[in-house]
This record gives C-alpha cells, structure tokens and sequence, in this order.
C-alpha cells in the first residue's frame, strides 16, 4: 500500500495518508502573536488545507487531540472550534494541557480523518455515447 506526504518539512511531514486514513502531525498557529482562539482559527485553516490536499474533509475527521499550553484558553480555543465544527459530523476529541515547543504558541492540534475511496464509474459508463 502506498504511502503519501504531505506538507514536507525539515524534520516531519504535515499529514500522511496510508490505508485509507489520513494522521495529521501537530498543527500550530502560523501567527504566534495571536490570542488561543486565533490561533485555533489559524490552525483550522491549515487543517482544511490539507484535508483538501489528501482529498478529504472535516466531515469525515474521526479523531482529534488538541494540547493548550493553558487550559484556562479552553473557553477561547472552542469558540474557534465551534464556528469551525462540522455539527452533524462530529469527531471523538481530546483536549489537554501541555508545555509547547515554542512558549508562544497557546495551541497545537493533531487528527486522523477517513479519505474517502476513489470514486469510479459503472462498467457500462459511457457506452451509450458509442452508438
């Protein structure tokens, strides 16, 4: 089974796709100078981009781990969150408390999504146009 990488930087790779499920690395704010929710927002984009890279989409997200250097920015970080949020697609979350490599980031997020299969068409698709 291949597998894809996105997103390649010096020492990781953004996401990777293998077996039909996308593991996306630890995603933090591009803009550090942002409050929690901010940088939550800013996260959310970059995790849009590369769902939509690898093909897939927030619907189809089936967990996530978000790590705050403070967990009193919970409050902050869901309301970010929540305008994101696919309501009727819900993923299993996590939420903790932890220390980030880089004092001025208030957020990191990571996840697994589903990449949908590759559509295909019937058989007979297109063998009407030959007659």
């Amino acid at each position: 089974m291949t597998i894809i990488r996105f997103a390649e930087e010096a020492r990781l790779s953004g996401a990777v796709a293998h077996a039909g499920l996308l593991h996306l690395a630890g995603q933090v704010a591009d803009d550090a100078s942002l409050d929690a929710e901010g940088q939550t927002a800013d996260i959310l984009t970059q995790i849009d981009a590369l769902l939509a890279a690898a093909g897939t989409d927030k619907s189809r997200l089936l967990s996530v781990t978000i790590v705050l250097a403070d967990i009193g920015d919970a409050a902050a970080m869901n309301r970010a969150w929540d305008r994101w949020l696919d309501p009727a697609n819900k993923p299993a979350r996590m939420t903790i408390q932890a220390a980030l490599v880089d004092p001025a980031w208030r957020v990191e997020i990571t996840g697994i999504a589903a990449i949908p299969p590759p559509v295909s068409a019937p058989p007979d698709a297109g063998m009407n146009d030959l007659a």
